[in-house]
This record gives structure tokens, C-alpha cells and sequence, in this order.
């Protein structure tokens, strides 16, 4: 790989070396003649010598420039400073092309190119090293049948058990395989995504973890490595549970600062007029409706609690110390302890004459199901499929009332098995998943249970008009016979309704909310690479041309890219059946992968897809050698609550430029959401949400309504909680690493001192550089120091600059003083780190996790990949995802295309790129008409509506026209 990869660099370096010496100076000239030589560095071997991030120096040179080098030292990833992948100051020579062919060897085209590649190393990094299943690692290290564990793809772990209602269905004692009805829809407790692995991502299942098992629960100090990480001589173990104080570390680290006279206490229920102030750390880029849309999904995705609970005991939240209660903790603070599958001692195994864990020290169940599928809307076992009740005059649909969802009845006795709503939910709209109910949430189940209907209405058009015509669905058991419009029933619609609206807002996710969380160039172009497949971003006329005279839907380099990956997924071999998948997938894409089974000497002329066979069915989807469920350490890195306000500045569609009053978020949730919803309209809460900026992802920013919020129903003294505090232990409970050691095992550089998380790109002069070293010097007084000891080794997952393993001195000299960095709270550690990428809204830390599951979640799923087809989803829905709705509802001319195709695209480019018109804008303008004149004015929903967002990943905070009188502006 590395000698044709030097040949191919070096043949394509000279043929453009005459313009390359026109475009650079010669410094960058030999930097690049250099990386060329050097070809592609080797995936590492074993975790100490991973990538780490931080290309060689002649590689940052080629693709930054001379000062790209100037800050590689720190222990932040490097790419972030390569030509072009922040704002329009960082193109070399303006606006140079950075997509054409020959381009690529322009600065601009060096940066991006570059940058992605360091990403794609990353991520095939990650796929390699951190996946750690806690039913089947040991088949993962050993292997199975005589093939190596990454590309082992059926587990007798992810069986059915005997006793499971669909036992017999799937096989039983047998073989077990899923057919029939079991793979037409997605199930409602998640079974059979996998046809051949029943079992997995479904209801109940375990987290996984995306760090070794030895790694798992420090304070408990199991290993050596650990008690030499967190303790001293002096000090003893310094972490535990409660130790450092959780609500100290609210208090101190986390407490927005506010002005005197701030109304941030005002809890009465009633608005509070529109000057008032509760200040936070704003965000330019990214609106409210994000911040609640990540709620929205993380509900989809996981919960560690079954029906809103957790164990059924109140214990203690900290508190203890003089500075902590000074600071306004609360003693009388209680919460329910968390839930384990188990906690007993892990089995152990040996193998190459080592002693490896079988799983982590202890487990925690996932009450969803772990894939993309709408679960919090329409269900994920019998009691939360009771709350999402269905139209009596239409079973297809979703109930609506007045076109808002319908109330929760309450239960006669909440301690039922069988009740489906607990007491803190009274009041609330009826909807699968009831818990941590605020606006947003009402927000967004209103939104898409609209659309569901929407999309059923669409479909009964086609019954209507079109009786006769070949929907595009077929039944598994008669896969021959074609369905028509007229012959589908209003389950089978409703099912496929569920599908549509899943897939849609997986999309949503992908393509607009993280490309807008994720600002800048090289994000934009990675994560719809993961959607459309990067040959088929803005394709050129001539593919297009061709594609027409072929009738395909895809172009050439696509077709092969998914071709190739398609055939690598079933290697043996682990190269190519994991980095190799992984990378020709980008250049397909994930979505749809493995949906056609294109077949002949003229491939590209016959589809063989075939749903009698279960390799073409199971076909698009790759685990890597490990079942899917999401890791305990993700939702360790979706604790987001900086991003919520604590006042919303409401507005009225009429007069959007003004704000008519500020609305504490604490008189939205739970019940309080109901009234707020019907009494002021989803059109006014949608147009307030989506002006308003969320607050930055940093310490220093925590909702002060989150820090003293009221659980009456968990009746202890206080009758609050610190939502804080609850994060912090709860990651302490469940295992997950300290913050230093968690980089680490994600291959990021170990930090040597708190001052490490200062941005150096700032002048010490910079105000927001004083306020980034005030939080330094709070971290240090919450966490301590202690004297180092170099003969204790604290990680063996990564090396010091001199080739030895990482020990307790961190690279200072021996007997120093040195910051308790190692203790760092995971949650704490991120939101300190203020040396970002252009654009980020999230850490480099908590990237790294989303690099690895976002992938995987398309990866394994097997409705986002092979099953994306008319077979499953109809036609109209295969062309409603494909378009982000009907063509002919685009609220723009449809531009035609050279390849024939119809496209519903933005009129203006949006960042350089020709886009389409947002899923998520589509959704809006579908279901709430009001919004119409306004998000026409939209190109990203997630982006504060009222924001000009300039010609190239601008930050700044400036009206578009027809905004100017907007307060938020002033």
C-alpha cells in the first residue's frame, strides 16, 4: 500500500510541479516534495503508537503553510490550521478554487484534502481500537471459525433467548435468521435490524464501551496503572464518587457569572419583560432549536433509566464541604443511584500469554433500542408504544388534536407495572418517550408527528389517484408479487411512514444539524461524504451527462467506490474488511450502501438485488468484529446542557423582528411545556427558538434553573437538584475515565498541565484568554496539585516524546509540583477546552467519540443502508428522502440537472457549495405554513435564522437584510 501510494504521489507530483512552483513558495515546495517521498504512514499496530492527530512536520507545512507549524507542539490536532478549513482568512490567495481536478494541488486544495485525511486516519483508528463489546470482546481479541475477530459477523450472543416472544420465529434452537414480517418494518423493541444477530441494539441490551475494560471505573482502582494515576504519597486515592465534591465543581467551575440585577431567579410563572437579562456565553453560529434537537435524538438513542427511574433508593449528591455550601449547595439534595446488569467480578481469559477482561468491571442496560428509528416518538417496548396513540378515523396516523398531540392520562396507581405515566409527567402531550419534557421536546414531537401525517396524507393521494399503480413495496413471503397502492393497509402505511420519518431525521442530523455544530469546510464535506458518497458531492457536468446516457442514479467513481466496499465487507481479511470498507465508503457513501447488486460484464446496466436472498437484505451493513449498541462513554460527551438559555426570547411570526417578552425555560418543562405549546403556537415557539443563539459549549456557562431544579417526586429535603452535579457522578458511577486518560485511549494527546487548555492562539491581552486563565486557576484549586513520581507509570495506551510510556510526571522533572490533571471530571475536561477547530461548538474530545459512533450507527443499520429501497420505504418515500420531501412542493424552481434529474436546491451557494434545499427547512414549511416568509430567508435551520452567514464559514454576528431591527443585533 505505502510503495504504490508513493508512486501514484509521486507521478501526480510531477505533472503538476511547474504549477505547483508558480502556486507556493519554496519553503512549502519542499515541505510537499517531502510528504510525497514520504508516502501514507502505516496504520499503527497497537494503540501506543497511534496517529494521534499530529502529522509529520513536512505534512502540516504542505498544507498550512509555514505558521500552521507554530502551535503543533500543543496537544490539540493540527489540521484545524491547514489552508482553508476556518473562515475566508485562512484561503491562501482569497477564494482559489479547492474541488477541481489539478486543484487539489493549490494551498487551498492541500488544506482541505489534508485535513481530511488526518480525519479518515482517525476514524480508521478508532474503528481498529476502541471497540470494546461487553457479550462478545473475547471473540473480538481471539476470533471465531478461523477468522480473525474484526471481521467475525454473527455472535451466538446476539441470539434470541429462549422464552423471547419471536424465539421460534427466528429459528429457534437453530440457526437463527429473521424473515418475514420480522424484517419488512423496524420492530418496536429494535430485533432483526440485523437479520442474522436478532438481538442487537435491541431494548435491554447493554452499553458498550469505546475504552478498554482495565480503563473503566477509576475510583474503584483496580489496576496498578490506575492507583498510580490517581494517587499520591501525599494524598492517598484522590478520586471517588463524591470526591472532589460534584457540587462543588457546579458551583465553582460551572455557575454562568451574571450582572447585579439579573432576573436569572425568576421562577413565578410569569414572562419577564423583553430587557431582561440572564447572561450566558452565546454562540453566533448555532440556534436554540440545536440545542433541543440533540434532546430529541439522545432520546432516541439511549436511557439508562426504565420509565423515567433508576434505582429505588435516595442517596446524598455531595455537598460537604465549607467552600461548596458558601457557594449555595444544597445538603438536602437526593438522587435515585444508577442501575447495573451486573456488578460482579468480570470473567477473565487468556490469550497470546496475556489475561484480558471479558467485559467491563460493570454493565448498564440501554432501556431503547439503539438505532436510528424514531424510538422516542413511536416506541421502543409494549408500555412506551401504549403513549404514542394513534388517529381512531385513521390508524396510518399519528392522534392530533386541534393538530397538536394529546395529553398523557394519568394512572390510578403510579407503582403499576402497567402504569404508563409517572407522576412528574402529568400534564404532559402523549408521546413514547415523556422524560426531561421541556419545550423543545414538545417542539420537535409535534413537528414530526405532523410530518408522519403529512407524508400518510401523500401516500392516500397515490391510493386515490393512482389505485392501480406499483407502489414499490413487497412483502418478504411473496417477494414477486407487486403491491399496489390500493392493496396497502393502514398498518403497513403507518410502518412505513415510521420509516420515512426516521430515516429523515437521521439526515437532519447528518447533513444540517452537525454540519452547522461542525462550522467549517472539512466537516461540511465529511459528513455529507457519510450521506451522498464524496464523488458525488457537486458532481460535474460530464459525470452527470454520463449518468444519463447510462440511466444511473450514481456516477462511475460512486458506483465502483461502493462496488469495492461492498466486496472488502466480505474479506476476511481484517485491512480489508474494516479500514478498507471504511474509507471506499466515504466515497459512496453509507447511506444506501449495498442497495444494489449490480451484476454482468455491463454492471451497470442490471440490478440483482434480490429480497428472497438474506445476504442482499443483511448486505450494507459492516459491525467491524463488534455488535452495535452506543458506548457508555457517548453519552458521556452529550451532556450539553451550556447550550440552553436560561430565558428564551419569544417572538410572534407577524413582527419576527421583535422580542415580545423573555420566557424563563424553567416555566416550560414537564406540564408547563403543554400550555406554552397550545396557548402561543408551535409557529411562534419555532420562530423564537430557531433567532436565538444557544450558549457556548464551555465551563462557566451552566443554566442556572439546571443547577436548582425542582423534583418534588424524588420528595427529598430539598426538593431540588443540581443537574450538574448529576452528570458528574453519574459518569463517575458508570465507569467512564477521567478526562486525561479518556483522550488518550480515543488517541489524543495527553495534556501536562491545566494551562494546557488555554487557547495560545490568543493574545495574553485577549479578554476572552483572562476569562480562559480565570477558569484555569478555579480547575486548579478545585483539583489540587500533588509532587510527581516518574517511576509511576500511569498509561501504557500512548508514549512521552522520549518513547516511554506516560508516567506520573507528565513530562516535567522529577519531584515536581504538577496539576491533579489526571482527576479531571470527562465532562469538566471538554468543556475546558477552549483550542478548537473553526466553527466547532463541540471539543476536539468530544469529536473523536462522535467520529466513531456517528459512522457507526449508519454503518450498522441496516434501514440506512442495504434497506434503503422502494421494498421497504414505497417509492414516494424513496424519492421523499432522496428530495427531503416531494419534488413538486420545492419551494424554488427545481433546477434541472445534466444527468435528467430534477434537484431542489437553494437558489444562492452556501459556502461555495450548491445545496439543497435542508431537510429540516422542508419539514418546516410542510407542516408549519406561518414560518414560510421566513425560512425562505434559511439556508441551514440550525444557524439563528436572522444571521447573514457570509460567503465562507463567517462567525460573525450580523443581520441578513430585512433583520437590522432585530434587538438580538444591538
Amino acid at each position: 500500500m505505502d510503495n504504490t501510494w508513493k508512486r501514484v504521489c509521486g507521478a501526480f507530483f510531477f505533472i503538476y510541479s511547474s504549477n505547483l512552483y508558480a502556486e507556493i513558495d519554496v519553503v512549502e515546495a519542499a515541505a510537499c516534495k517531502e510528504m510525497v517521498k514520504g508516502g501514507l504512514p502505516p496504520i499503527a499496530e497497537n494503540r501506543a503508537d497511534r496517529f494521534l492527530g499530529k502529522p509529520e512536520k513536512e505534512s502540516i507545512i504542505c498544507r498550512g503553510g509555514k505558521d500552521a507549524i507554530e502551535y503543533s507542539d500543543t496537544p490539540w490536532v493540527d489540521w484545524s490550521s491547514y489552508y482553508a478549513t476556518g473562515d475566508s482568512s485562512t484561503k491562501k490567495d482569497g477564494s482559489e478554487a479547492i474541488t477541481k481536478l489539478g486543484e487539489h494541488l493549490k494551498p487551498n486544495g492541500r488544506g482541505i484534502d489534508g485535513s481530511l485525511l488526518d480525519l479518515e486516519y482517525q476514524r480508521i483508528e478508532l474503528i481498529k481500537f476502541n471497540l470494546f463489546d461487553n457479550y462478545t470482546y473475547d471473540t473480538y481479541v481471539k476470533g471465531k471459525d478461523g477468522r480473525e475477530g474484526p471481521v467475525v459477523k454473527v455472535w451466538d450472543e446476539m441470539r434470541l433467548p429462549e422464552g423471547h416472544t419471536n424465539f421460534e420465529d427466528v429459528g429457534g434452537k437453530g440457526e437463527q435468521l429473521c424473515k418475514g414480517d420480522l424484517i419488512r418494518h423496524r420492530t418496536l423493541s429494535g430485533i432483526c435490524n440485523d437479520i442474522k444477530n436478532p438481538a442487537m441494539g435491541s431494548t435491554g441490551m447493554d452499553f458498550s464501551r469505546n475504552v478498554q475494560f482495565e480503563a473503566t471505573f477509576p475510583r474503584l482502582a483496580k489496576t496498578e496503572l490506575t492507583k498510580n494515576r490517581h494517587s499520591d504519597q501525599e494524598n492517598g486515592l484522590r478520586i471517588g464518587l463524591l470526591k472532589p465534591d460534584p457540587q462543588l465543581i457546579s458551583r465553582k467551575l460551572f455557575t454562568r457569572d451574571q450582572a447585579p440585577g439579573n432576573q436569572c431567579e425568576s421562577t413565578d410563572g410569569k414572562d419577564l419583560p423583553a430587557d431582561a437579562q440572564c447572561d450566558y456565553l452565546r454562540a453566533p453560529f448555532f440556534n436554540v432549536l440545536a440545542a433541543f434537537w440533540i434532546q430529541f435524538m439522545t432520546h432516541d438513542w439511549f436511557s439508562h433509566t426504565d420509565e423515567g427511574r433508576n434505582q429505588n433508593q435516595l442517596v446524598t449528591v455531595g455537598c460537604d464541604s465549607a467552600e461548596a455550601q458558601q457557594l449555595g449547595c444544597r445538603g438536602g439534595d437526593r438522587m435515585q443511584p444508577a442501575m447495573f446488569t451486573t456488578d460482579e467480578v468480570p470473567p477473565v481469559y487468556e490469550h497470546s500469554g496475556k489475561q484480558h477482561l471479558k467485559r467491563s468491571y460493570k454493565t448498564t442496560p440501554n432501556h431503547v433500542t439503539a438505532w436510528w428509528d424514531a424510538s422516542q416518538i413511536y416506541g421502543f417496548n409494549a408500555l412506551s408504544q401504549g403513549r404514542a396513540l394513534r388517529d381512531k378515523n385513521d390508524p396510518a396516523k399519528l392522534a392530533l388534536t386541534n393538530n397538536y398531540l394529546p395529553l398523557l392520562t394519568p394512572c390510578a396507581d403510579s407503582q403499576a407495572s402497567d402504569c404508563a405515566v409517572q407522576p412528574q409527567w402529568t400534564g404532559q402531550e402523549s408521546t413514547a418517550f415523556p422524560s426531561n419534557w421541556n419545550i423543545g421536546l414538545s417542539f420537535y414531537h409535534n413537528l414530526f408527528t405532523r410530518e408522519h401525517n403529512y407524508f400518510v396524507n401523500r401516500f392516500h393521494q397515490e391510493q386515490k389517484t393512482h389505485p392501480d399503480e406499483d407502489s414499490g413495496l413487497r412483502n418478504p413471503d411473496n417477494p414477486q408479487a407487486v403491491i399496489k397502492y390500493k392493496d396497502v393497509t393502514d398498518e403497513e402505511l403507518y410502518q412505513i411512514a415510521r420509516l420515512v420519518i426516521s430515516a429523515e431525521i437521521a439526515k437532519i442530523h447528518t447533513i444540517e444539524w452537525t454540519t452547522q455544530l461542525l462550522y467549517d469546510e472539512p466537516l461540511f464535506r465529511g459528513m455529507n461524504s457519510n450521506w451522498f458518497g464524496l464523488f458525488n458531492l457537486e458532481e460535474d457536468r460530464v459525470s452527470m451527462i454520463l449518468r444519463r446516457i447510462l440511466k444511473k442514479e450514481e456516477n462511475f467513481f460512486s458506483r465502483v467506490s461502493g462496488r469495492l466496499a461492498n466486496w472488502f465487507g466480505q474479506s476476511s481479511d481484517t485491512k480489508k474488511g474494516t479500514s478498507w470498507y471504511s474509507v471506499l465508503a466515504s466515497g459512496s457513501g453509507i447511506f444506501g450502501l449495498g442497495n444494489k447488486k449490480e451484476s454482468g460484464a455491463l454492471f451497470w446496466k442490471r440490478d440483482a438485488w434480490d429480497l428472497s436472498n438474506p445476504e442482499h437484505v443483511n448486505g450494507g451493513i459492516n459491525h467491524f468484529g463488534s455488535p452495535f449498541n452506543f458506548p457508555e462513554e457517548f453519552p458521556s460527551v452529550y451532556r450539553l446542557h451550556p447550550l440552553v438559555p436560561d430565558l428564551i426570547e419569544f417572538r410572534e411570526w407577524q413582527k419576527p423582528n421583535r422580542v415580545v417578552s423573555k420566557v424563563p425555560v424553567i416555566n416550560t418543562v414537564r406540564g408547563k411545556a403543554t400550555d406554552q405549546m397550545h396557548d402561543r403556537g408551535l409557529e411562534n415557539w419555532a420562530l423564537s427558538m430557531g433567532r436565538q443563539r444557544l450558549g457556548l459549549l464551555h465551563l462557566r456557562n451552566q443554566p442556572y434553573f439546571l443547577q436548582n431544579l425542582s423534583m418534588p417526586h424524588l420528595d427529598s429535603s430539598s426538593g431540588k437538584l443540581d443537574i450538574v452535579a448529576l452528570d458528574i457522578i453519574r459518569d463517575r458511577e458508570r465507569g467512564v475515565p477521567r478526562f486525561n486518560e479518556f483522550r488518550r485511549q480515543f488517541g489524543l494527546k495527553t495534556l501536562t498541565s491545566f494551562n494546557d487548555f488555554v487557547d495560545k492562539r490568543l493574545d495574553p491581552s485577549n479578554p476572552w484568554r483572562k476569562h480562559q486563565e480565570e477558569t484555569i486557576k478555579l480547575m486548579r484549586e478545585v483539583y489540587g496539585t500533588h509532587i510527581c513520581d516518574e517511576s509511576r507509570i500511569i498509561s501504557v495506551v500512548q508514549k512521552d516524546e522520549d518513547g516511554s510510556f506516560i508516567n506520573d510526571c507528565l513530562g516535567h522533572p522529577a519531584g515536581s509540583r504538577v496539576d491533579n490533571i489526571e482527576d479531571v471530571d470527562n465532562v469538566v475536561g471538554w468543556l475546558a477546552e477552549y483550542t478548537r477547530p473553526h466553527g466547532f461548538a463541540i471539543s476536539e474530545t468530544q469529536f473523536h467519540v462522535f467520529i466513531i459512533n456517528a459512522s457507526r450507527r449508519l454503518f450498522s443499520d441496516r434501514f440506512i443502508t442495504s434497506g434503503f429501497r422502494p421494498e421497504f420505504y414505497s417509492n414516494l418515500g424513496y424519492e421523499w428522502l432522496i428530495h427531503n420531501g416531494p419534488l413538486d412542493e420545492c419551494p424554488y424552481p427545481g433546477d434541472a440537472l445534466a444527468s435528467g434529474d430534477l434537484a431542489c436546491n437553494e437558489p444562492e451557494k452556501s459556502n461555495g457549495h450548491t445545496v439543497q434545499v435542508s431537510p429540516l427547512k422542508r419539514v418546516i414549511l410542510r407542516n408549519v405554513p406561518e414560518l414560510k416568509e421566513e425560512m425562505m430567508q434559511v439556508v441551514n435551520a440550525f444557524d439563528p435564522w436572522a444571521r447573514d452567514r457570509g460567503d465562507y464559514y463567517s462567525l460573525a454576528w450580523v443581520p441578513r437584510t430585512g433583520a437590522e431591527s432585530d434587538p438580538a443585533f444591538k
